[in-house]
């Protein structure tokens, strides 16, 4: 985590995880590891822009309603961001769990765009605080984890809050996101290139 005062954006990549579960997360954890060739995809697409890569590990695999462990783990490493880079505009990318963490945390001021991939999200899922925040949804359409419906509904409830929202469907893809995997990138790739291109305001 090292102070480069040149970053102008800042992409923080959040892992997937359980429903219920207060096991801790292990460097060798798939859900975690599932999220590393991402970081670097982005990493490769916006290093010349001025943009960093970080990579949470969460404390404990669960969502742990009405904790929210993976909620109070991202909110402390968007912490750390603002006193590494305080004038960084921050991005997320998350998978399953983590696309639900950073959807969430689309409310927090310094957090402009949001990268759900495979997101977890459910009927009552809050959706009010994302107009003014770039939104993008990738959803594998052969997924049985988190249906790809699901994130249909979500987008559509969004819409009507006035929220920007971009859905792609990956044709043949699961939750893994191991099949088609070159579209997964791309997408994120693609997500990465444009936070970190775009100005700030005057």
């Amino acid at each position: 985590m090292s102070r480069a005062s040149g970053t102008t954006t800042v992409l923080l990549v959040l892992h997937g995880g359980k429903a219920v579960s207060r096991s801790p997360v292990r460097p060798t954890q798939l859900t975690y590891r599932r999220m590393l060739p991402f970081a670097r995809t982005a990493h490769r697409a916006t290093a010349r822009l001025g943009a960093a890569v970080w990579v949470l590990r969460n404390r404990t695999q669960g969502w742990n309603e009405p904790m929210l462990d993976p909620v109070a783990d991202a909110r402390w490493a968007l912490g750390i961001i603002r006193a590494t880079h305080p004038n960084a505009r921050v991005a997320l990318i998350g998978h399953s769990m983590g696309a639900r963490v950073a959807l969430r945390l689309a409310s927090e001021p310094d957090v402009t765009a949001v990268c759900a991939l495979a997101p977890w999200t459910i009927g009552s899922e809050p959706v009010k605080h994302l107009p003014g925040r770039r939104v993008w949804i990738v959803h594998g359409d052969r997924d049985r984890i988190t249906p790809a419906e699901s994130s249909l509904v979500y987008a559509r409830r969004a819409r009507e809050s006035g929220a920007e929202i971009t859905r792609h469907v990956v044709a043949g893809s699961g939750h893994a996101m191991l099949r088609r995997a070159g579209q997964w990138h791309r997408h994120v790739r693609r997500f990465a290139l444009t936070c970190a291109a775009e100005r700030s305001p005057a």
